[in-house]
């Protein structure tokens, strides 16, 4: 049976791993207070279980994005969800902050891969003009698990404790991956492609029909030598920390300065719903821009302009005299925050070509996880011996530094190509 439309039914599913991703990684943050007075574990073993997590997250942003290019899209991603399930289905047996390190390690481990699997499977589904709305798409995902977790994490916590959170998300996992194995493969050999989606996806299919092997050291050399790779780690390296503090800090600091108890955490869903706005809303801005005449890069970066105007906003959020004051402005600045995010996501997608997209992708990506790696160490420092102040001031410059980085790529053609000219884009 054909199934109309099918590339769109692949960026829901891509959306549906994303909700999973977030509700999974969000659990502890939501349940921070609570585990470390049940566990007795300090502010500086906190900031150190999250770590064992973005480190873990580091080296898997850097080999996951091989084996995407090695397994493919389908077996990858199934993989990479089945094993990061199990591995926050342990969770819920931690006794101490040793067993939390270990298995918010292998959470790590799992969890990186969907980000360096999805644009992969943008890149072979979609035509440039829509490729920043299907990665909106699947990024709403994490916004809309991050929406949904924190009235998940209460409702279940008050009822059953919190070890049981985190057997939810598991079970669901299970139904996913029945789901996906069934849906996905590359839009080449699909049963149940249409002839007329067939056609639409025609340069994306003979762009891989051109893509013949290469080496792994040429590979390797051909991503890491190219300066443009550099700039675009460079940009996740300083921005993806302040969606980081959001995911990890930020229920923290409405608790312990804000007086927030589990649930009155909940209001949370709010700022994540503002999230979503921006996911979809950078996609549906670059796509508009690209159909009156702009290149891809260009426009991508216009729309990343716009968000690094109001991501300074941030510094606002300690001086608000309200709870309610400092939720609006987290709203605004939440927004901002993933019309940046998924619009980065597209630019990579648009410059790198296929061949080498899960390798280059799972090179950039890198420098979000050692940004966070950093933010959780300064953040902890911060708190501790100043307040939660400072850090809301040093994350508003962020973004308007990244952006001064990688504003050439948009001014002019670059892209990534590879060692014969042909795979190039």
């Amino acid at each position: 049976m054909k199934i109309p439309g099918l590339r769109w039914w692949i960026a829901g599913a891509l959306f549906l791993a994303a909700v999973l991703n977030y509700i999974d990684r969000n659990v502890l943050g939501l349940l921070a207070a609570t585990i470390q007075r049940d566990l007795n574990i300090s502010e500086g073993q906190y900031a150190n279980i999250v770590n064992c997590f973005l480190f873990a997250y580091t080296l898997a942003y850097l080999f996951s994005g091989r084996l995407v290019d090695k397994l493919g899209v389908r077996t990858s991603l199934a993989l990479f969800i089945g094993w990061w399930s199990v591995s926050n289905a342990l969770t819920g047996l931690a006794q101490s902050a040793g067993s939390l390190y270990v298995y918010r390690f292998m959470l790590g481990l799992g969890e990186a891969g969907v980000w360096t699997a999805a644009p992969k499977a943008i890149a072979e589904w979609f035509p440039a003009v829509e490729r920043g709305v299907a990665v909106g798409i699947y990024s709403l995902g994490g916004t809309a698990g991050a929406t949904l977790a924190p009235v998940l994490v209460a409702e279940v916590a008050m009822r059953f404790g919190w070890r049981w959170v985190f057997a939810v998300s598991p079970l669901l996992a299970a139904a996913w991956l029945f789901g996906w194995l069934w849906l996905y493969r590359s839009p080449a050999d699909h049963p149940r492609i249409t002839d007329h989606e067939r056609e639409r996806l025609a340069a994306n299919l003979s762009e891989s029909a051109a893509e013949h092997p290469l080496s792994e050291r040429s590979r390797w050399a051909h991503v890491l030598r190219n300066p443009l790779v550099w700039k675009l780690m460079a940009a996740r390296l300083l921005t993806d920390p302040v969606w980081y503090f959001y995911l990890f800090w930020l229920p923290k600091y409405l608790g312990t300065s804000r007086g927030l108890d589990q649930r009155g955490l909940s209001i949370l869903w709010v700022i994540f719903l503002a999230a979503d706005i921006g996911f979809l809303g950078g996609g549906l801005a670059s796509a508009r821009l690209i159909k009156n005449g702009m290149s891809a890069p260009a426009a991508r970066v216009r729309v990343m302009l716009a968000s690094a105007c109001i991501t300074p906003l941030f510094a606002l959020v300690p001086l608000a005299p309200t709870v309610g004051g400092a939720i609006v402005i987290g709203m605004v600045v939440g927004c901002a925050l993933t019309f940046w995010l998924g619009t980065l996501t597209a630019l990579v997608v648009d410059v790198v070509p296929g061949l080498l997209l899960g390798t280059a992708f799972g090179v950039i990506a890198c420098g979000s996880a050692l940004g966070g790696i950093f933010m959780n160490e300064t953040v902890a420092w911060l708190v501790t011996h100043h307040s939660y102040n400072d850090c809301f001031y040093f994350m508003a410059c962020l973004h308007p530094l990244a952006l001064f980085l990688i504003w050439r790529i948009g001014s002019r053609p670059s892209v990534l190509s590879t060692p014969n000219p042909q795979f190039a884009h």
